[in-house]
């Protein structure tokens, strides 16, 4: 792996540019609008932290671990946006891959591991090992062929999706399914607005929209974290002799557009969020 040298540190050291233009705003930003449309995902998962502390009280600390990691992808994003050096691309596209890994290691069905660790009570454990020397693997490879960092970040995605979507087949609840099938949209339009941005930049240039990138960072972190909250509600329903997960809003449960989060159904109990009481009830 060749060694990072200072002139990897270098503004304009990555040969990817993006459609915005740089510069426009701030003689010490790049890219604007590039590097502030990551804002989501720095302020929006300490919230899920805080909302998912009795789920990981009784499932595992596993999902804060996925809300960190998506507030190191947007502060490497917004470095690298800022800056357009190659160290901040491959810290970007680096830190992507290690959410996607991550994920991978704590939800993917059991039913589609290996048959000798499928009913093996250490199965998820090996499974993880695998996801991890994968993981490292890749990011050597990404550091030594950065260009081939996004198509391995885009193969990743799908089958996320596919995953997804399996899981949506079994699933009973309306507001599961409502959230499922919109973060399957999202991520399809965010993979648009990237391809869009990176292949048709002069024609969103020309009609003064050279703003699509920044666009994909809104919508895959909204795909993003919404895909987190549905793997840990099908992780919580599909242990048998676990709790009921129910799938929540806050502020308001009757606001489906808030920010959804995972309870454990304990009927006839209220969970104190941010000092309003959040009431739920089972529903047969």
């Amino acid at each position: 792996m060749p060694a990072i040298s200072w002139d990897h540190i270098q503004r304009g050291s990555s040969p990817i540019d993006w459609c915005e233009d740089n510069y426009t705003v701030s003689p010490y930003i790049a890219e604007f609008v590039n590097t502030f449309s990551n804002i989501l995902f720095i302020i929006v998962p300490p919230l899920l932290i805080h909302l998912h502390r009795p789920y990981a009280k009784r499932c595992g600390q596993g999902i804060h671990m996925m809300w960190v990691l998506l507030i190191v992808v947007g502060v490497c994003s917004a470095y690298f946006h800022a800056t357009l050096s190659l160290l901040g691309q491959l810290l970007d596209e680096i830190a992507i891959l290690w959410v996607i890994m991550a994920g991978f290691a704590m939800w993917f069905p059991k039913q589609a591991f290996p048959s000798k660790w499928r009913d093996s009570p250490d199965g998820r454990r090996k499974f993880s090992y695998l996801c991890f020397t994968l993981t490292i693997l890749l990011t050597l490879m990404g550091f030594m062929q950065p260009v081939v960092n996004a198509f391995i970040l885009m193969t990743l995605g799908l089958p996320t999706m596919l995953l997804l979507r399996h899981e949506l087949k079994q699933a009973d609840d309306d507001q599961v399914l409502s959230l499922g099938r919109r973060t399957i949209y999202l991520w399809v339009l965010a993979v648009v607005c990237w391809v869009n941005d990176r292949v048709f930049c002069s024609f969103w240039a020309g009609i003064g929209f050279p703003y699509l990138h920044g666009a994909w960072h809104v919508l895959v972190f909204l795909a993003s974290y919404a895909a987190v909250v549905l793997f840990a509600y099908f992780e919580a329903k599909n242990k048998s002799d676990g709790p009921v997960p129910i799938l929540r809003f806050y502020p308001y449960n009757s606001f489906q557009l808030g920010v959804p989060f995972v309870v454990l159904d304990h009927v006839g109990v209220k969970q104190e969020v941010n000092g309003n009481d959040v009431a739920w009830q089972k529903t047969n």
